[in-house]
């Protein structure tokens, strides 16, 4: 199935949902954050879709507009087509719907992005940091992070700039 037959059996399945962007790719489709569980629960169960396999989730600080987007490459073993879905997130208050229950690999994306970018997932049933200490400050991979001076008294060494290195 192509990625335009993919986005059509969406679109007639999901009116208003599958969200028209041309800044995309030809192997991404943008979608509206949510509707995202029940988007991917029929696009894992509809028999001519077969996404079986959640491959990764990222999270992206674009830099503009203070937005920030979930990403989830999809692949159907059965039919060998994939996607890229694209959901959008106000900086201020990043939230979907986990799909961790959908593709219980999800799980541990779900918890990586949201330790390095503060995204909610909703309903995931463990969401806590995984790669940093639970009580980190901020968002690690965000584009406005700053670190923190200290860690329970540790000094956090500071990137060194390239001319630093000389």
């Amino acid at each position: 199935m192509t990625i335009e037959e993919i986005k059509i059996t969406l679109t007639n399945k999901f009116s208003g949902s599958i969200i028209e962007n041309e800044e995309l790719s030809d192997k991404q489709i943008e979608v509206e954050g949510s509707k995202w569980l029940e988007i991917a629960t029929f696009m894992r169960d509809d028999p001519n879709l077969s996404f079986d396999q959640l491959e990764c989730i990222t999270g992206v600080d674009t830099g503009e507009d203070a937005t920030l987007q979930s990403r989830y490459n999809l692949h159907s073993m059965e039919y060998r087509h994939k996607v890229e879905v694209v959901i959008n997130h106000d900086k201020k208050n990043p939230k979907v719907p986990s799909i961790e229950q959908v593709w219980r690999i999800g799980d541990w994306f779900e918890r990586e992005t949201y330790d390095m970018f503060g995204i909610s997932y909703e309903g995931h049933r463990d969401l806590r940091r995984i790669l940093c200490p639970d009580d980190w400050e901020g968002w690690p991979l965000r584009k406005d992070y700053e670190g923190q001076e200290s860690y329970h008294g540790i000094v956090v060494p500071k990137i060194k700039e390239e001319d630093e290195w000389e």
